[in-house]
């Protein structure tokens, strides 16, 4: 089987595809390596002073994947500024993968997806699909909600929409109630990626799970936009009582009244 991954260019995804590669050697990487000046404005110099710790804790992961994966496996590899590139695009048909594996990209546009490898393309969404979509980041908008139960992941085979193809896979991710936010963050992409084997070997089995999201409910789909310091210090407030709540006996009957699709 022909594997092709379509990449960010972050720790945790060179952890990813690290990950794959050592079981299922891989065909190929696109690296989508995104330059984005972040602009100064005065609610992030507050959001820096006040609520810092929220985007420390991502960092921190970062540097925890870093530190285990610095290189990126031996294969054939392209690196491009935007996977929805003519290059990103002939580098792919060339290599006529079998799957595409995808993760931290931006929003995969038509051209991309008119390539039909033979099983298909995967995405990774670290949330529990349909119930929260979108982004920036699903952990920190399900504790900013009061909504731990919806913390996981999802993998499903990619369309046009946000976070919204057809389920091959979720499950919640499993806590103690000690983590700290930045343990929470790397647990829930250890199972991500733990996940996404999962759901690879099966392909290689001959499964093709497929749920339309549609039959399980409606949820919510978050942008970036929203996610603004009222959010921030809402996770920050929850993430207070977190042990209490992830211990407690209302916790385990919202995740018992969630849909999850199991391989």
């Amino acid at each position: 089987m022909k594997i092709l991954l379509w990449i960010g260019n972050k720790s945790n995804q060179r952890a990813l595809a690290n990950k794959i590669n050592d079981v299922y050697p891989l065909s190929g990487i696109i690296i989508e390596d995104r330059h984005i000046k972040p602009k100064i404005t005065f609610d992030k110099m507050v959001e820096k002073m006040f609520l810092s710790s929220i985007s420390n804790a991502w960092k921190n992961m970062q540097a925890y994947y870093n530190d285990l994966y610095p290189r990126y496996p031996s294969t054939k590899t392209l690196t491009i500024s935007n996977i929805n590139s003519e290059e990103a695009y002939n580098f792919t048909t060339e290599l006529n993968p079998d799957l595409i594996i995808v993760s931290g990209t931006r929003l995969i546009k038509e051209k991309m997806l008119s390539i039909k490898p033979s099983i298909g393309i995967l995405n990774l969404h670290t949330g529990i699909s349909p119930y929260v979509k979108g982004g920036p980041n699903s952990t920190n908008w399900c504790i900013a909600n009061k909504e731990l139960h919806l913390i996981g992941n999802t993998i499903m085979w990619i369309d046009l929409g946000i976070d919204t193809g057809n389920i091959v896979t979720t499950e919640t991710t499993e806590f103690s109630g000690d983590e700290n936010l930045t343990q929470v963050h790397i647990k829930v992409m250890e199972h991500g990626h733990h996940l996404y084997l999962k759901a690879i070997e099966a392909l290689t089995k001959g499964m093709r799970p497929s749920v339309n999201q549609d039959t399980i409910a409606k949820g919510t789909t978050y942008t970036t936009k929203q996610w603004r310091f009222k959010q921030k210090l809402s996770l920050l407030l929850n993430f207070k009582n977190f042990k209490k709540n992830i211990r407690s006996a209302d916790y385990a009957k919202q995740k018992e009244k969630i849909i999850t699709i199991k391989l």
